[in-house]
């Protein structure tokens, strides 16, 4: 789950963070009297969305008068700001945080995210921070530092001053550094976070380190235990179509291709989606209907997938172990009934009640049925019918 970089910086601040002070605003009227609430007379209006990229973008930019803080919230809520994260119709703005300007005299990177291959957190920092840190990372990887931190310690002084050394910390604000690192982590591991990630950490012209923005992602299957955190999710900025799935208790993600997938397990999905590649097509989604599909949640996910107008066909692939295929064949008819059924849908059932399945399927009136006795000809049927062939 992701939030937005001012609910980032509210927890930030809760652990001790320091991080500039801002105002989120829906409008221009909320924009200018946050402005005013600020003190000085340089302000950033920063459109919240959820990607990163946005000062590249267009979506950062700095007001000099309260006048241009209204032409330039006036102008990004409501534009559909495109960045490298974010597809190419871009996200809408809907709201602003408007921040005050500061006297920067240096820039770092620093995150804290799950190293996979060594089963611990690490702390990435970098002391070329700013927009271009992937370029850094791709160009010069000798700028990156990356210290790893084992789970059953957890956070130690050691670490704050290896990472310091690495980033050329001055001794005078040393301490600062690894106090600010360690309410980092701490923001990391009690909130059960993917990353959180500061960039860039600026330090100050009187030697004050401040989180100038902050993207913190969390684990989904943790969220159980953070009721605080989940009710921050901003359903505007997530896929409708997931949305929908997930209140179905169906695991969809969105991808860009033209084959539609429906599936029943995470390992049997990612399979399928591998051979349609291999066959020379592009999935258009990932579905797995789960071992407890029934008829209405089969249906639900045909409807998902038909409401994307990408899908140029859809492969149906079912091992019958715990779902059985009477009951996906059942919910592909209560689906012809909701929605209609405009492109080829090619099915691949086997194992339990597979030849019950295929029978509902034969004797129903929906046009369109394709069926396929294995996976690579359900794959190669599939990924022809989405090319236009018969």
């Amino acid at each position: 789950m992701n939030i937005h970089e001012y609910q980032a910086k509210e927890i930030l601040r809760k652990y001790g963070v320091p991080t500039p002070k801002g105002h989120i605003a829906f409008n221009a009227d909320e924009a200018v009297q946050n402005a005013k609430n600020l003190s000085g007379g340089v302000w950033v209006v920063k459109a919240q969305i959820h990607a990163g990229g946005r000062g590249l973008g267009g979506g950062v930019k700095i007001a000099k008068s309260i006048d241009e803080v209204r032409s330039l919230t006036d102008k990004m809520i409501g534009m559909n700001l495109v960045t490298h994260q974010t597809a190419s119709e871009g996200k809408e703005v809907r709201k602003v945080y408007i921040e005050e300007g500061l006297n920067i005299k240096h820039e770092f990177y620093i995150s804290i995210a799950l190293n996979r291959a060594l089963e611990m957190p690490m702390i990435i920092a970098s002391s070329s921070g700013g927009m271009d840190i992937e370029k850094v990372a791709k160009e010069s990887p000798e700028k990156i530092a990356k210290v790893s931190i084992d789970p059953t310690i957890g956070f130690q002084k050691f670490h704050g001053r290896e990472t310091a050394f690495k980033l050329g910390i001055p001794k005078e604000i040393l301490g600062d550094f690894i106090e600010l690192v360690s309410n980092l982590y701490k923001v990391y591991s009690e909130n059960d976070a993917d990353m959180v990630e500061i960039n860039p950490l600026v330090l100050t012209g009187d030697n004050k380190f401040l989180a100038l923005d902050a993207k913190i992602n969390f684990d989904d299957n943790a969220l159980v235990r953070h009721k605080n955190i989940e009710a921050l999710r901003d359903f505007d900025e997530e896929d409708k179509a997931e949305t929908e799935a997930k209140q179905s208790n169906l695991s969809y993600v969105k991808l860009d291709g033209n084959v539609g997938c429906m599936v029943n397990g995470a390992g049997l999905a990612m399979a399928t989606m591998d051979i349609i590649k291999y066959e020379g097509g592009e999935p258009a989604n990932f579905l797995d209907v789960g071992g407890g599909a029934n008829p209405q949640t089969v249906a639900k996910g045909f409807e998902i997938i038909l409401k994307d107008r990408n899908v140029k066909a859809i492969f149906i692939n079912i091992f019958g172990g715990i779902v059985r295929c009477d009951r996906v064949a059942n919910g592909i008819l209560e689906a012809a009934k909701i929605t209609q059924v405009n492109v080829p849908v090619i099915v691949r059932l086997d194992g339990t009640n597979a030849d019950e399945a295929k029978e509902i399927l034969k004797n129903s009136n929906i046009k369109n049925i394709i069926s396929a006795s294995d996976l690579s000809e359900g794959a190669r049927k599939a990924v022809s019918a989405a090319k236009g062939n018969k």
